[in-house]
């Protein structure tokens, strides 16, 4: 049944109230007197922040808060001991002379400086890493310093380099380390390390940043700021430093610690002269100065993070003369810098990459300020004010050196000499708005986990209540809302003190946390986990000085805690008083309001009273005699006057689910009353003497509140009534809509606020007797929203079954509509007419009016639940779609509404309401869908629903592993021909809604799901819908900072030179500041002229490219596509006079031009010069290499021919990266394909593999000649690549017999022509060159830019003089002309059929002559007649775009990007040519269908087209029958990075995981895939196989880690899963078996290991000595050697990415454990090839196994072999580069070690020999023997190579 009623809009008076005179429809019944002896107002400010103007220490955030300005500045972090205050000598204390508590290395002396007239620490030497000072002597001692500032007064030596190393620990025991040095290019960091360049600037501009100290190198105070440093840039909390190592080269005078922000400038006797609001540095930390000269003259100041009294979000301050600031405003504060902008001549947009922070900064980019260097400020006193009014911010004097810190790749500098000045109040800091620039308005809802929880503040004119994540303050007069923003669940508890200066709220995510909140300003003062699982009550104490909380632990037991917090606003911190465990029942707690000490808590079957004295909660039962059964639900204290009602004072009323109203004496422990609420019974009903205590007889009372005079009671059954205190009669009632579950009244005693379970918040008036309902609110979640202009009004639908109308002026609820049987799903407002349509769940839609209150109309054409409603914005057209897929369209131009058109299958099908799948454009003419799979967006003429338009989203997200898929679309408000999408991987796609190309992409990262978004209709603020309804207002941008933070800008050439030179080198790894716009012009055609002629009807010439030039690089090619002006083709006469054009004739061929001479200049040259970087168009046929952060050495020193001790044996992989990159010849067997650079020949019979290696990058594609004896091979350009790389092989000999080079960027695709005379060559889409060679010489005879990006290419299997290559609008003929020993070309350009839309060929191949077939992105396939130029005929082939076609004889098959792979039976088409238009697709038909594992970008079939090879994206290679329509797995690898390799100890198998989540197992003679275990959603780390001496086949286990802590042991006998455990937090990075296969280890990203039983799954050890860094390495081996002193079995060691390895004896049968040896390395300084630290790794020599070697410990590349019984190392070795892998053989005395540098090392430790070796495309970050040493795998992200040992020739 459903009701629609009317909601008054005021919503005053709307509850009947009703005084109660003679009866009333509750009545009490009085069960007797029991004696038993037992025991100042003000108005609610807006919430603001407060910016102080000049600070001691900088603060975080702005002020409005209670702290003081002590607090502010330490953070919260705890108060240090009294002899580190006021500021601590670290050096004295420590006395580091003596060397006791420090240590020192290398060449370290005390000299006497002569600028400051002391001594001071020299430490100097070649090698920074080997001459150090290190305070505390050893690694595992602390510091322990709390101070938050860390002064170091140091001079850097000149021309040299030093590094100064800092471990500060956190709250939590995690150990950070941060360096700094001017050895660093560049910001870097890790979650355990950061790394900050120190720079010095001179005069001239640098291109370098990092450069050695410059001769004049002054003395410095580096200022670090601790617990800024770590929040900033790692969202941690400062603990205290624990160690500090100061390295060469520098001088060091000495170390100072301190709460304090001292100015270095500043000292005592001038702050004191002067009275300055700063801290001036104590007599022994300063520097002498000359008198009457200036302190900024002869020293520096850097302070870091450079944050002045402002938040760090809003200004930069420097300190060369600090108190001249500098005034930096416009820059985020990331990455954190020293002093002022450095002046540079790189780009803008290379300065303003700005990473994302951890901490709230604001996200619009600015540029950085004009500064001058010739501009001189007048003298300042450098004790003057913090900023002179009247002058210029960005004046500056000159400069002659400066030092920085630079993190990214943004630098602001700290001038020696010159400084800038703060020449205008920092208050005219101009805050940046947030992005996106949104700020929350108003809430519709109430509630969310309780609806109990709603209270009064002080004044009583306004309620304070939770709305899910949310708290509002809502005043009652104005409705006006005020939110506290925090928790990040929904809250479960509130408390607010009598005073309104302290809200207390908690969470319901367990363990729930506590938030302490400054009520006025809306402050979080306190944030504090609490001992309970979960808070379901909180009680403020009057004062406020003591808070209450009641919840459960996670056992499931009552938890009472008290929690003192009277410190909280004078900066000390939430102390527990006391803590308890009950096993009674608590519904309510409450502390009395007459004594802080005492309490009072009610639940089932029982009420005590509590006390707290001495540190502990103690409670007493009050004696409920025969009540002892009652359902105890809530508690209030009576309110007595003083002097007056005595008798009230202490009395507790207690209420119970049966109806019973408990009066307590609270002095007495005595039950005074006990009255009961009971239904009105019908008249002349005897009542009888007593009711039974069951539910049923009475009013069940879930809520009471006591003011001095009445109580008010709230029940289940709906009302809320009002009784004198004596309960005599009901004063007042008011009904509501469900049960009430909360009463309060306001402090005045005339109000009471009551909450229902329904989520209606009201409170009635009691002189008034008006009721008013301040909210109203779903209970379910939010489906779907509508909004209409004229009216200003809201609907919304939920799945609490309810359609509701809502006034957006005002937040109050109009209508509700309800229906018991059916939920809503859709909703859409007429745009002119008072009327609505509604979706339901049923599959009904329906018309309803808002005037009479009634339903019009009723359609029912859906079968399934109704997903999304539309209507046009003219009011013409309703649209409806629904679970099965249909699409309903009606009219609706009149009041009741008709069905005009059904369509079946053409929206996406999902049974999941979705709002947004539908959507119509501004005009009315455009209707966008999701459909008909997820993965298409078709947009349709709304009139008619023609389709316009067919968009695949899976090809938008090429670098993810899954297909992307459509959420919801949207057409822009301001723009209708702008399409959004927003898809499955949180982003939006904005698409030309008329081509359909991609626009630009914008990331929104949703983390919880928000159903509904939608503009209000006057588009000044914005709807959000999920579990409540948020309303935003947009902020609008200033005038004046448009032009600062516009979306775009015009940029010089020279100007953005740096960029370019950084995207050219694949530096550029961060977000771009501006989204390139997309070119409004259309690319010209390929002409000598700017536009086709009048009469040349589509024809276009061409010529060729300049010459070849070795210069031409990738970013001079990327330079010119800057510069504004057209692409014009030029013509230079021999002699260089004049320019001329030609014109070709209308219909005909275009005469070919002068051909290419590659001995002398080309008369013809191309002017080509885009609007704009390149773009990647939406075709997937495009390759694009994947990004590698290696580099490759250029020259590598093979072994002489024949020594070799590896060969390379087999490769597991195939590159689906690469496009057509595999061929197969069957008749001749002939079968290659590319793996990174290799290209791989395999026998399919035997299996045995050729491999050629020569490329530098990674290959793109391949093509194999017609006689099968040549074959090509492309690959991209690179670092050691300037150009594309084309090798010609010669298949019989597999050698290398020429290489090619003319592409700057990649290469697209390679054919020969069919009498093998010529090899073309396609570039791809940013190198947009076509270029032909002769096979007989492999010169190059034409060279020809494109228009456009050009997707394949064919020669004519009948015509080797005639070529096609289909591209993004058109289709081109190429015609090849000989004139003597010159080629030219005639061409001739067609474009894409009308009735293929906006689709683009992206494939092409011949058919039967003169037939040519091509797929067009859409999943259409056209064919043309090369005779006549035309297209005849097209058909829907595919869903997706199709990227391969293939053709003999009357076959075709069709691959795609949706997997499929189709054969289609087309031998009727020849005789469809000669119908011309009048051809039919119909006769023909698809034969087969195979689905694959990725989407198609290869494929080689038999004449007969029965069988072929396909090759994926997913990195597979099938074998296909089309016979018996079988597909055959034949080459298969991970598709993303291989994490581990471990072998079976007989070595029958080997078995390997990934980051995709899966255990490979594979058969090792033949590497073929055994076995596959796949965990979905997670990464799997690390692998182990169970030792030898676990031999038996059912003992056969892999036991694998993952990336969300758990551990899993699979069976290979069984091929199933065994056990899983969870023994870690987070992330699994190592992992090993013991010796007898019982015990597994496992290290994790944490640093701990956790010991535990394969068997039972039991963790019974952890160990945490490694704890903050990651474990990178566990191994474990038998213990043979009785000489270690230790006793065990085992024998194990563990490494961690902070350069220390730990050895262990154990024996855990015996529970047995202990410490052998303790190494700890230090760290390097820099890796420049990976950008981070090496991996610390480390084994056990398997032929020595009491030596350890390790890789990546210790400042050098080298190999450190270490002994365990000496103690020492014993033997180094050097290395060419840093370690990222390492292996021993077991068989002979053999290591291998892999480089970042894609290169790896055979070490022979017997003869010292070494050889170098290729392969591999990326770093080598594993390497792996088989346990008898006679294989060795290596791992470069996904490419698996296999080598085999061999002994080397003598």
């Amino acid at each position: 049944m459903r009701v629609l009623r009317r909601t008054a809009s005021a919503e005053a008076g709307s509850a009947s109230c009703s005084a109660m005179a003679g009866g009333s429809c509750a009545r009490l019944e009085r069960c007797g007197r029991v004696s038993r002896p037992g025991s100042t107002g003000s108005e609610v400010p807006p919430a603001s922040l407060t910016v102080p103007r000049a600070e001691t220490c900088p603060a975080r955030g702005g002020g409005g808060s209670r702290r003081s300005a002590q607090d502010r500045c330490s953070g919260g972090v705890p108060s240090p001991a009294s002899w580190q205050l006021p500021f601590l000598n670290v050096f004295r204390h420590f006395r580091v002379d003596e060397w006791k508590r420090s240590s020192k290395e290398g060449d370290v002396a005390l000299v006497t400086d002569k600028v400051l007239k002391s001594s001071v620490y020299r430490i100097r030497g070649s090698v920074s890493a080997s001459n150090y000072i290190q305070l505390p002597r050893t690694s595992t001692q602390s510091l322990g310093l709390t101070g938050r500032y860390l002064y170091v007064l140091f001079r850097p030596l000149p021309t040299k380099h030093f590094v100064i190393h800092l471990d500060v620990s956190t709250e939590d025991g995690q150990v950070i380390r941060v360096s700094f040095s001017n050895l660093f290019k560049e910001f870097k960091s890790s979650a355990t390390w950061l790394q900050f360049p120190f720079v010095f600037e001179t005069k001239t501009p640098r291109r370098d940043l990092a450069g050695v100290a410059p001769p004049n190198a002054r003395w410095t105070c580096l200022q670090l700021d601790l617990r800024d440093i770590l929040i900033f840039y790692l969202s941690r909390h400062y603990g205290h430093l624990k160690s500090i190592r100061l390295c060469a080269n520098l001088l060091v005078r000495n170390l100072y610690t301190s709460d304090l922000c001292f100015d270095p400038a500043v000292t005592v006797t001038e702050a004191r002269r002067v009275k300055l609001p700063v801290s001036p540095v104590p007599r022994e930390m300063a520097f002498p100065v000359p008198k009457g000269e200036r302190w900024h003259d002869h020293y520096i100041h850097v302070r870091f993070p450079s944050y002045g009294s402002r938040a760090p979000s809003e200004h930069v301050e420097k300190s060369c003369n600090p108190p001249e600031t500098g005034h930096v405003s416009q820059r985020p504060p990331h990455p954190a810098v020293f002093g002022k902008p450095l002046l540079s001549n790189r780009s803008s947009a290379a300065q303003i990459s700005s990473p994302v922070l951890p901490c709230k900064v604001p996200s619009a980019p600015r540029l950085l300020p004009e500064v001058s260097l010739t501009y001189q400020h007048p003298e300042v006193s450098s004790i003057g004010a913090t900023s002179i009014p009247g002058q210029h911010p960005s004046a500056w004097v000159e400069a002659t050196d400066a030092h920085t810190v630079v993190s990214g790749r943004r630098a602001l500098a700290d001038k020696s000499s010159g400084v800038p000045v703060a020449l205008e109040d920092l208050g005219s800091c101009k805050l940046f708005l947030p992005d996106p620039v949104l700020r929350l308005k108003g809430i519709i809802g109430f509630g969310g986990h309780s609806t109990q929880w709603a209270l009064w503040t002080k004044d009583g004119m306004a309620v304070v209540y939770p709305c899910h994540a949310v708290i509002i303050i809502l005043r009652v007069d104005t409705r006006q809302q005020r939110f506290f923003l925090g928790h990040t669940d929904k809250v479960s508890a509130l408390a607010l003190d009598r005073n309104d200066a302290l809200l207390a709220s908690a969470q319901v995510q367990p363990p729930s946390m506590v938030r302490l909140w400054d009520f006025q300003t809306g402050a979080c003062l306190s944030l504090f986990r609490s001992p309970l699982h979960t808070v379901c009550s909180l009680s403020f104490s009057g004062s406020g000085a003591l808070l209450c909380g009641v919840g459960k632990d996670r056992h499931g037991r009552t938890v009472v805690v008290a929690w003192g917090t009277d410190q909280v606003g004078l900066g000390g911190e939430v102390v527990v008083l006391a803590k308890v465990h009950t096993d009674f029942d608590i519904q309510a707690f409450r502390i009395a309001f007459f004594d802080e000490t005492r309490m009072a808590s009610c639940g089932r079957g029982s009420v005590r009273l509590w006390r707290l004295r001495g540190g502990a909660l103690r409670s007493c039962a009050v004696d409920l005699g025969e009540y002892c059964a009652l359902e105890l639900t809530d508690l209030a204290f009576a309110q007595a006057l003083d002097g007056h009602q005595a008798s009230l004072a202490g009395i507790l009323f207690v209420c119970s689910h049966s109806g019973h109203i408990l009066e307590i004496d609270h002095q007495r422990m005595a039950v005074r009353h006990i009255r009961r609420l009971l239904p009105t019974q019908s008249p002349g009903v005897p009542l009888t003497e007593k009711q039974s205590f069951s539910v049923g007889s009475g009013i069940a009372i879930s809520s009471l509140g006591v003011s001095t005079t009445t109580c008010a009671v709230g029940s289940e059954d709906g009302y809320l009534r009002l009784w004198p205190l004596d309960f005599s009669s009901v004063l007042l009632e008011a009904e509501h809509d469900g049960p009430v579950s909360s009463v309060s009244f306001s402090p005045d005693g005339m109000r009471v606020l009551s909450t229902t379970t329904s989520g209606h918040l009201g409170f009635l008036d009691i002189p008034s007797r008006e009721y008013t309902v301040l909210t109203r609110s779903h209970m379910a979640p939010v489906l779907a929203l509508s909004t209409e202009q004229n009216r200003g009004q809201m609907a919304t639908v939920s799945l609490d079954h309810t359609v509701r109308i809502w006034d957006l002026a005002t937040l109050q609820q109009l209508y509700d509509f309800s229906s018991s049987d059916e939920t809503p799903c859709a909703v859409a407002f007429h745009p002119t007419l008072p009327n609505f349509f509604c979706g339901f769940s049923s599959g009904a839609v329906r018309s309803f009016s808002l005037e009479n209150s009634e339903v019009l109309v009723e359609h029912t054409r859906h079968r399934g639940t109704i997903t999304s409603l539309v209507i046009t914005p003219d009011g013409r057209f309703l649209f409806s779609s629904c679970s099965q897929g249909s699409l309903v369209q009606y009219n609706c131009s009149v009041s009741r509404c008709c069905v005009l058109r059904v369509a079946a299958n053409v929206v996406c099908q999902d049974g999941r309401p979705k709002p947004n799948i539908l959507a119509v454009s501004g005009d009315s003419c455009r209707l966008a869908i999701v459909g008909p799979s997820k993965c298409t967006v078709t947009v349709m003429e709304s009139a008619s629903l023609d389709e316009l338009l067919r968009v695949d989203v899976s090809t938008l997200n090429l670098a993810s592993n899954h297909l992307d898929w459509a959420v919801a679309v949207c057409f822009s408000p301001g723009d209708s021909s702008h399409l959004l999408v927003s898809t499955s991987s949180n982003k939006v796609v904005v698409l030309d809604a008329v081509s359909g190309h991609t626009l630009r992409k914008v990331y929104i990262g949703h983390s919880e799901p928000v159903r509904v978004v939608a503009f209000t209709p006057d588009q000044k603020q914005v709807l959000s819908v999920g579990d409540a309804i948020f309303l935003w207002d947009v902020l609008d941008i200033p005038e004046s900072d448009q032009n600062e933070s516009g979306a775009f800008s015009v940029h010089e050439p020279d100007s953005i030179a740096g960029q370019l030179e950084d995207l050219a080198s694949g530096a550029s790894g961060l977000p771009r500041l501006q989204v390139p716009i997309p070119s409004q012009a259309s690319p010209p055609p390929l002409s000598i002229h700017d536009r086709p002629l009048e009469d040349s009807a589509g024809t276009f010439s061409t010529s060729d490219e300049e010459g070849l030039c070795e210069e031409n690089h990738v970013s001079e090619a990327l330079l010119q596509a800057q510069a504004p002006t057209p692409p014009v083709l030029v013509e230079r006469e021999a002699s260089g006079a004049g320019d001329g054009s030609r014109q070709a004739a209308k219909g005909s061929w275009a005469p070919a031009v002068v051909p290419y001479h590659p001995s002398q200049t080309s008369d013809w040259s191309l002017r080509r010069v885009k609007p704009g970087l390149p773009t990647r168009p939406d075709s997937y046929k495009h390759f694009t290499a994947r990004y590698k952060a290696s580099t490759r050495v250029k020259s590598v020193s093979f072994p002489p021919v024949g020594r070799e001790q590896l060969r390379l044996k087999a490769v597991v992989g195939y590159n689906g990266n690469g496009r057509v990159n595999m061929v197969w010849r069957p008749d001749t067997g002939f079968f290659a394909y590319t793996c990174g650079r290799l290209v791989v020949v395999e026998d399919l019979h035997s299996g045995t593999q050729r491999h050629w290696l020569g490329h530098p990058q990674e290959i793109s594609t391949l093509a194999l000649n017609q006689d099968g004896q040549v074959l090509a091979s492309a690959s991209c350009c690179g670092n050691t690549a300037t150009r594309c790389q084309i090798r010609i092989w010669d298949v019989s000999k597999g050698l290398c017999q020429h290489l090619l080079s003319h592409h700057d960027t990649a290469i697209q695709a390679l054919a020969f022509s069919p009498d093998d005379e010529f090899l073309v060559t396609l570039g791809d889409y940013a190198d947009l060159t076509l270029v032909l060679w002769s096979t007989a010489t492999y010169e190059l005879l034409s060279s020809t830019r494109l228009p456009e990006p050009v997707h394949g290419v064919a020669f004519n299997p009948w015509d080797a003089n005639e070529l096609i290559s289909v591209g993004t609008s058109a289709i081109t003929f190429w015609l090849l002309q000989h004139n003597g020993t010159d080629t030219s070309f005639q061409v001739h350009r067609e474009p894409v059929p009308e009735e293929l839309g906006a689709s683009e060929l992206t494939s092409l191949c011949y058919g039967a002559s003169p037939l040519l077939y091509c797929g067009s992105s859409s999943g259409q396939v056209c064919v043309w007649d090369t005779g006549t130029s035309r297209c005849f005929l097209a058909w829907e082939a595919d869903e997706g775009e199709i990227g391969v076609l293939l053709c003999s004889g009357s076959r075709l098959v069709s691959g795609s990007n949706t997997k499929r792979l189709r054969l289609w039976a087309v031998g009727v088409v020849p005789e469809l040519r000669r119908k011309g238009s009048s051809a039919r697709s119909s006769s023909v038909f698809m034969e087969r269908e195979l689905t694959l594992d990725g989407a198609i970008v290869s494929a080689s079939f038999d004449s007969g087209m029965d069988m072929g090879v396909v090759g994926t994206t997913a990195g597979t290679l099938w074998y296909i029958s089309w016979t018996e329509g079988t597909s055959t797995r034949l080459i298969s690898g991970h598709r993303s990075k291989v994490n581990e390799v471990v072998f079976s100890p007989n070595e029958s198998h080997c078995a390997t995981c990934g980051e995709d989540g899966s255990v490979r197992v594979w058969s090792l003679a033949s590497m073929e895939l055994v076995i596959q275990f796949q965990v979905l959603n997670q990464s799997c780390l690390c692998l182990a196989w169970t030792p030898p001496s676990c031999g038996r086949p059912e003992q056969q286990q892999v036991v694998a880690g993952y990336s969300d802590g758990t551990l899993r042991v699979f069976s290979i006998s069984r091929t199933a899963m065994e056990l899983k455990m969870h023994p870690h937090r987070t992330a699994l990075t190592a992992i090993a078996f013991s010796s007898d296969g019982q015990t597994i280890l496992s290290g994790d990203k944490d640093g701990l290991v956790a010991i535990s039983h394969p068997c039972t799954g039991m963790t019974f050890r952890v160990l945490s000595d490694h704890r903050g860094a990651p474990i990178s390495a566990i191994q474990s081996i038998s213990k043979e050697y009785g000489d270690l002193g230790v006793e065990g079995v085992d024998l194990w060691l563990a490494a961690s990415g902070d350069q220390r390895v730990s050895v262990w004896a154990s024996d855990w049968l015996r529970d047995r454990c202990e410490l052998l040896e303790w190494l700890s390395f230090p760290a390097p300084a820099t890796s420049e090839a990976l950008g981070l630290l090496p991996p610390s790794l480390a084994a056990f020599c398997p032929w020595d196994r009491a030596i350890l070697v390790c890789v990546g410990l210790g400042a050098h590349e080298e190999v450190i072999f270490y002994s365990l019984r000496q103690k020492q190392v014993v033997q180094k070795t050097p290395l060419p580069f840093f370690a990222m892998s390492l292996s021993l053989s077991p068989g002979a005395q053999l290591m291998v070690v892999g480089f970042a540098e894609c290169m790896l090392r055979l070490l022979d430790c017997e003869s010292g020999t070494a050889q170098d070796f290729e392969g591999h495309d990326d770093s080598v970050h594993l390497c792996r023997f088989t346990p008898s040493g006679r294989l060795l795998f290596t791992a470069a992200h996904n490419e698996i190579l296999v080598w085999e040992v061999t002994s080397p020739s003598p």
